[in-house]
C-alpha cells in the first residue's frame, strides 16, 4: 500500500483517500492541489479532522502506510524554514478550534491549535483579558504561532508565546494523544531527552525562538515546550493552555527619530535606565543609512558653518525608535512624560501605533533574515547587513532585546545571498550573535545554509530520534535536515 500511495493516480491512493474521508468526513479529505504546499513541496492529500480523535486516526493511518504528515494552520508561515523531504498528508488544523476553560476570573485559557489568534483575542477581550502575544502574521492560528515560536513587539516584556505556555495536548508520531501541564496530566508520552534550562529551539529554530525551559516549570513542560519552534516536526499540537492577563487600561507609544544607528545603544540604555517598564521597544529603519556619525546640535562648534550636516539641512531621520507603555492611564501618562524628557531629540507621545508596528519588513518572495545579538550591538548588525548587501536594507524589530528582521530582494541570486550571509555571520559571531534565513525563494532555500552554526543540533537530533524515530512528522523541516 505504501508504494501505491506514492502516486495519487493509483488504486492505493484512492484507498487512502477513502479512509481519510471516513475519518474526517467526505468534504474534509481530498487530493491536494497546487496551493497545498509546504515551502515549495506539494502534498498528496489534505485532511481536515474534526477533533483530536479524528486527528489521531489520521496519524495512525499514516503510520500504518508509512506516510509522512505535516500540520498546517492558516498557512501564514508555511514557507518558513526548510522544505520537508516529503509531504504525504497535510493535516489542516482548522477544525481544531475554540477557546475553553475560560471563566471571567481565570488566569489561563485552553485554546484549540487551529484557532486564529485574532479570534482568541476577541473572545478573551469580552471579559477584559488578552494573551500577551502579538505575532505579526495576519490570520495566524495559535498552533502556527507556537510551532514557529513567532513573537511580536510584546516579546520585550513578556517573552515569546512559549513562556505563556502552561500546558498542551498534542499527538505524537504514533497518533497517541498526550496531555501535559494544565488543565490535566492524563499521560506523559514518549520521554524526550533533557533539554536543559536554555531550551532546545532557542538557538535552532528558523524563527529564532524563545523556547527556554525553566528548572521550576510544571512537570512535563520540558516536553511541551520542545514543540515551540519545531514546525510540526516533533508532534501535532491539538490545544494549548496559555496564561492570560487583564487588558491594559492605557497604552501610549513614545517615538523618537533615529538619526544614526550609532544612537541605538545609548537610547536603549536610556529607556531601561528611565525605569518606565516598557512593554515593547521597537526599531524601524526603512531608509538608506548615512555614514556612521552622531547627530550633533547645529550650534555645536564642530558643525557650525557646515551646511551639509543633518542638523543644519534638516535631512530626514533614517528611522525611528518607538517605546510602548502600558498600564493605568495616569501612570502611563506620567511615565511617557518622563521618557520623552530622557530621550529628547524630538521624542513625541502618540496614542496610536505607527503604521509599521507589529509588521515584518519583508514581503512574499523576499529573502527574509532574522538577526539576534546583544541589544547593545544591534547597530553593528544594521551596518553589517547594509555593508554586506551593498544596498539599503529595511530592518525592523525589537531593539530592546537585540532581535530584528531584514529583507533581501527576491531577485538576488543564491550565490549573492550566500555571500551576504557569510559576511553578516562573520560580523555577528564576534558579538555572540547569529543570523538565520526565515523564508526565501525555493532556489535560495536549496542553495544556502539557512541556520548557520547550531550548537543545539545534537540535542535536536536526540529529541527527533525519541519523539519521531520513524521520521513521519515533517521530515527535513527541522535544522540539520531532521
Amino acid at each position: 500500500m505504501a508504494a501505491a500511495a506514492r502516486s495519487t493516480d493509483r488504486p492505493g491512493a484512492l484507498e487512502i483517500t477513502r479512509k481519510l474521508a471516513e475519518i474526517c468526513g467526505r468534504p474534509f479529505a481530498r487530493f491536494a492541489g497546487p496551493a497545498d504546499e509546504v515551502a515549495g513541496r506539494t502534498a498528496r492529500w489534505v485532511a481536515v479532522p474534526g477533533g483530536p480523535r479524528a486527528a489521531a486516526e489520521v496519524l495512525r493511518l499514516a503510520a500504518a502506510h508509512d506516510l509522512t504528515v505535516v500540520p498546517r494552520g492558516a498557512g501564514t508561515k508555511i514557507d518558513w524554514g526548510a522544505a520537508p523531504a516529503q509531504v504525504d498528508i497535510m493535516l489542516d488544523t482548522g477544525r481544531l478550534a475554540g477557546v475553553w476553560h475560560e471563566p471571567r476570573d481565570a488566569a489561563v485559557a485552553e485554546i484549540g491549535a487551529g484557532t486564529p489568534l485574532r479570534a482568541v483575542q476577541a473572545t478573551l477581550g469580552r471579559t477584559g483579558r488578552r494573551l500577551p502575544v502579538d505575532a505579526p502574521s495576519p490570520g495566524a492560528t495559535l498552533g502556527g504561532v507556537l510551532a514557529a515560536d513567532e513573537a511580536g513587539p510584546l516579546r520585550h516584556r513578556h517573552g515569546g508565546p512559549c513562556p505563556q505556555l502552561v500546558g498542551v495536548r498534542y499527538l505524537d508520531a504514533d497518533g497517541e494523544l498526550v496531555s501535559v501541564g494544565e488543565p490535566g496530566t492524563a499521560r506523559l508520552g514518549r520521554a524526550a531527552p533533557a533539554a536543559g534550562s536554555d531550551g532546545l529551539f532557542a538557538a535552532a529554530s528558523a524563527g529564532g525562538g524563545d523556547a527556554v525551559l525553566g528548572r521550576g516549570d510544571l512537570p512535563g513542560l520540558d516536553v511541551a515546550r520542545l514543540l515551540c519552534g519545531s514546525q510540526g516536526g516533533l508532534g501535532v499540537l491539538v490545544s494549548a493552555t496559555m496564561r492570560v492577563q487583564a487588558v491594559p487600561a492605557g497604552r501610549v507609544w513614545v517615538s523618537r527619530p533615529l538619526w544614526s544607528p550609532l544612537e541605538l545603544p545609548d537610547l536603549v540604555r536610556a529607556v531601561h535606565a528611565a525605569g518606565v517598564e516598557p512593554a515593547a521597544v521597537e526599531l524601524d529603519v526603512p531608509a538608506p543609512i548615512p555614514l556612521p556619525r552622531r547627530r550633533i546640535p547645529a550650534s555645536h562648534p564642530s558643525v557650525a558653518g557646515r551646511p551639509d550636516h543633518p542638523a543644519v539641512t534638516g535631512r530626514p531621520a533614517v528611522g525611528s525608535l518607538v517605546v510602548l507603555l502600558e498600564g493605568g492611564p495616569s501612570d502611563v501618562a506620567e511615565r511617557a512624560e518622563r521618557l520623552t524628557a530622557v530621550l529628547g531629540g524630538g521624542a513625541a507621545v502618540n496614542h496610536h501605533a505607527p503604521e509599521w508596528w507589529g509588521r515584518y519588513p519583508f514581503a512574499p518572495g523576499d529573502t527574509a533574515l532574522r538577526v539576534d545579538v546583544p541589544a547593545t550591538d544591534l547597530h553593528s548588525a544594521v551596518y553589517a547587513l547594509r555593508d554586506a548587501a551593498g544596498t539599503p536594507m529595511p530592518v525592523r524589530g525589537s531593539a530592546g532585546i537585540g532581535s530584528a528582521y531584514a529583507a533581501l530582494p527576491g531577485a538576488l541570486s543564491p550565490e549573492r545571498v550566500a555571500s551576504i550571509l557569510t559576511a553578516v555571520r562573520d560580523v555577528l559571531i564576534a558579538r555572540q550573535g547569529r543570523c538565520v534565513v526565515v523564508a526565501a525563494p525555493a532556489e535560495v532555500r536549496r542553495a544556502v545554509d539557512l541556520w548557520g552554526e547550531l550548537p543545539a543540533l545534537p540535542r535536536l537530533r536526540s529529541a527527533k530520534a525519541h519523539l519521531d524515530p520513524h521520521r513521519r512528522l515533517a521530515p527535513g523541516r527541522l535544522p540539520g535536515g531532521l
